[in-house]
């Protein structure tokens, strides 16, 4: 199984949300390049990237710290928030990340949703934010009347290779990730599924790597040391 450790991004800083929720932020450092390095001297391959801003109200306005992350880590990037045009997708690529995510387009509009999957294939993935069962968009301040495995379905019947599915309501909270969830999902589908939201200790990595989950993304629990991430990497590899 693969370990992204994540920064979520405000106003070039690297922040969490509680459950999402955009007034109860934590900031944990002002400088996320070096929060990268960190996770690569740790040993990451990977990091996955949230513009909040972005998700917000559909901007790019972190695009220069995405820049300078992707090139002074050196880790490979997938990056979501505010991808919802052409020209976003191709800016980000330009900058070298490996993956972007679309989120709310993927929901709002099918062509573009479509058209990205035909036009950069394994470039563009799709996170599927739950919240009571059904997907929210626009940085998870609006809930949308698509179900969870209703979308996932569609997903997979437009080609989709990636999905990055976050519990909303475990996001933040370090009382433990939606294990049922995950297991479900990676049951009903062949796409690369990565767990978010609630992986907060060691043992919720080895459970799904032991589930032969594609990926799990890391955030609360690094910062707050619940979790060393090369004792999750070395976890992970169970699955590898």
């Amino acid at each position: 199984m693969n370990i992204f450790p994540a920064i979520d991004l405000i106003d070039g800083c690297a922040v969490r949300l509680f459950k999402g929720d955009y007034s109860k932020k934590t900031v944990y450092s002002d400088d996320p390049v070096s929060v990268a390095k960190g996770f690569a001297k740790a040993g990451a391959e990977y990091i996955h990237i949230v513009d909040l801003d972005g998700a917000r109200d559909g901007s790019n306005a972190n695009i220069e710290t995405v820049r300078r992350i992707v090139a002074e880590s050196g880790l490979k990037a997938e990056i979501g928030g505010g991808i919802r045009t052409k020209e976003a997708i191709e800016k980000y690529l330009d900058l070298g990340v490996m993956r972007v995510i679309l989120g709310t387009a993927a929901v709002t509009d099918e062509e573009f949703l479509k058209a990205s999957v035909r036009d950069y294939g394994e470039k563009a993935a799709v996170g599927v934010d739950i919240k009571d069962g059904f997907v929210a968009i626009k940085g998870w301040t609006e809930t949308s009347q698509l179900g969870c495995f209703e979308f996932c379905e569609k997903l997979e019947g437009l080609g989709v290779k990636t999905v990055i599915c976050t519990d909303i309501s475990k996001d933040g909270v370090m009382s433990g990730t939606n294990i049922e969830l995950y297991k479900q999902l990676s049951e009903r589908f062949s796409m690369d599924i990565v767990a978010s939201g609630g992986v907060s200790s060691i043992e919720n990595v080895r459970t799904l790597a032991e589930m032969n989950m594609y990926g799990a993304i890391l955030g609360k629990a690094l910062y707050t040391g619940a979790i060393d991430l090369k004792e999750a990497l070395a976890a992970a590899e169970v699955a590898k």
